[in-house]
This record gives C-alpha cells, structure tokens and sequence, in this order.
C-alpha cells in the first residue's frame, strides 16, 4: 500500500489510505462466527454532479482527527446495534470516475441490524468526519465542498487553502 494510517480497537478498525479500496480485506475484518450477515457498502466516483460532467475527486483529511472521529463512530454503531464488527476505510487523494472512496463494512447476528447501521455509519462519517472533498470538473476550475453528498451547498476552503498541512501520520 502506497500510506496507510489505521486503528483498531477491538471490533472497530478504521483507516485512511492513498490506495485503491479493495472489498475482500475490509470484509475479513468484520468477520465473526456469531455474525449472519455481513453488509457491504462501497461509495465509489460517479461521472456527474448536477449535471456536471465529473473529471475526478481528490480527498483531503486531518488524519489524526479524522482516524479518532471515525472511530468514535464505529464505537456507536457497535453499541446501538449490537454489531460483531465494523470498518470505516476512506481513501485520500485522486479518486477517479469508477473508483471507491469509501469502503463501510458491518457484521451482525441478523441483517437488518447491519443494514441500518451501515446507512447510520455513511451519514454519520459524511457529517463529521474531518474529510474534504475537491470535486474536478470537466472544463471547470474544481471546488472544494464538505464532504457531503447531494448538497451543493457553498464552497469552502480546503486545507490546502488554508495553508495547513494534509498529511499527517497519526
């Protein structure tokens, strides 16, 4: 892997990466012999926004904040749903148009557990975590946005706007 920056605590693990998601591994931390089901969710680049033709995403974090944040997270949906397993792995940088930028896997006894938590765990990790998101558009200067989905919103100003620094080690 390319930088990894990762905490597990028991049956949470959570992790920013500058690599590509991959599916299996993800699903092999949430594994457990009392889970019957193991929901997978993968939020990958779509070609448009708006109405937009979408070039790409480019990802930024407060990696330290981000990482405790997302475990904080994993914590609470163990707690109120009863789950075996979680993990929260966000990717950073260059996101192409196909590609995943979230990898959110739950396990639990019974299904409809793990599928609430997993729709709790997405809104939970767009609402709070420390990630922002740069969205390049075809033949347009790109905009940096909450990492939030289907609100336009305002543009805000990303890290490197602000002159801070986006990669840190936790």
């Amino acid at each position: 892997m390319e930088q990894d920056w990762e905490i597990q605590e028991g049956s949470c693990y959570v992790a920013l990466t500058t690599d590509h998601l991959h599916v299996q591994p993800i699903m092999d931390k949430v594994k457990h012999p009392g889970a019957g089901a193991i929901v997978l969710f993968a939020g990958t680049t779509r070609d448009n926004f708006a109405g937009k033709p979408v070039k790409e995403l480019q990802y930024s974090a407060y990696n330290k904040l981000a990482l405790r944040t997302m475990m904080s997270i994993a914590k609470d949906m163990v707690a109120k749903h009863s789950l075996k397993g979680i993990a929260l792995i966000h990717r950073l940088g260059t996101v192409p148009v196909g590609e995943e930028s979230i990898l959110i896997a739950l396990s639990s006894p019974h299904r409809q557990a793990a599928w609430r938590a997993g729709e709790e765990a997405l809104e939970e990790c767009k609402a709070k975590v420390e990630v922002w998101k740069r969205e390049e558009f075809e033949g347009e200067e790109g905009v940096w946005r909450a990492n939030r989905d289907g609100i336009m919103g305002q543009k805000i100003s990303g890290p490197e706007e602000k002159g801070q620094d986006v990669v840190e080690e936790p």
